[in-house]
C-alpha cells in the first residue's frame, strides 16, 4: 500500500473504522473518535476566573496566568488510526465545516500536519489525534464512531536550494523539530 489508513494495534479488535470519503468528489476522509471522549467546555475552566478579575480591575499575578495556562489546553481526541503515504506527501488534518457551527468545536492549530515519517513511529505507532477545543457552554460528549475531523492527502514541494536533511523522527505527537 502506497497511501492509506490502518488501525493502530491498541485498537485492533475494538471496531474502529477506517476514515472514508462521504461523496465521490470529497477531498477529505472523515475521521471518527476511537472511544467515547468528554471534551470540557472552556467556560468551566479557570480562565473565567481570570476574566472576572480583569473585569473587577484586579491586578493579575503570575500565579493567575499559570493556573489558566495549565488548564486551557487543547484535548487530544484519539482516532485509533495511522496513515501511510509517500515521502513527498502530507496528510492535513482539518475541521469538519459543521463542527464550529453546530458543536462549538475548533481546531486550535488550524490545520494539523501528519508527515510521512510519523507512520509507525516508536512512541505511539503513528496514531493520529485531533486537537480540539470546546467553545460551547457545556461539556461535549463525543461518542465512539462520531466524526470529529477530516484528513486530506497532498503532495508538497521542497526548495531547490534546501540543505539536505538527514535527521530521523525520534518521537510521536509534536516531535519534529525537537
Amino acid at each position: 500500500m502506497l497511501r492509506g489508513f490502518e488501525v493502530v494495534s491498541k485498537y485492533a479488535d475494538q471496531g474502529v473504522s477506517l476514515p472514508a470519503r462521504q461523496t465521490k468528489n470529497a477531498a477529505g476522509y472523515d475521521f471518527a473518535a476511537a472511544e467515547d471522549f468528554v471534551l470540557p467546555s472552556i467556560w468551566k475552566l479557570h480562565f473565567v476566573k481570570l476574566f472576572r478579575k480583569i473585569n473587577n480591575e484586579h491586578e493579575l499575578t503570575t500565579k493567575d496566568y499559570l493556573k489558566v495556562e495549565s488548564t486551557i489546553r487543547p484535548y487530544l481526541v484519539p482516532t485509533g488510526i495511522k496513515a501511510k503515504m509517500a515521502d513527498d506527501e502530507v496528510l492535513l488534518l482539518v475541521n469538519r465545516s459543521s463542527n464550529p457551527f453546530k458543536r462549538f468545536l475548533v481546531l486550535p492549530n488550524g490545520v494539523g500536519v501528519i508527515d510521512a515519517d510519523y507512520y509507525n513511529n516508536q512512541i505511539n505507532e503513528g496514531e493520529i489525534f485531533f486537537q480540539l477545543v470546546n467553545l460551547g457552554p457545556r461539556d461535549l460528549v463525543i461518542k465512539k464512531g462520531e466524526r470529529i475531523g477530516q484528513g486530506i492527502f497532498m503532495k508538497y514541494l521542497k526548495a531547490d536550494n534546501e540543505v539536505p536533511v538527514t535527521a530521523e523522527r525520534v518521537g510521536g505527537f509534536g516531535s519534529s523539530g525537537k
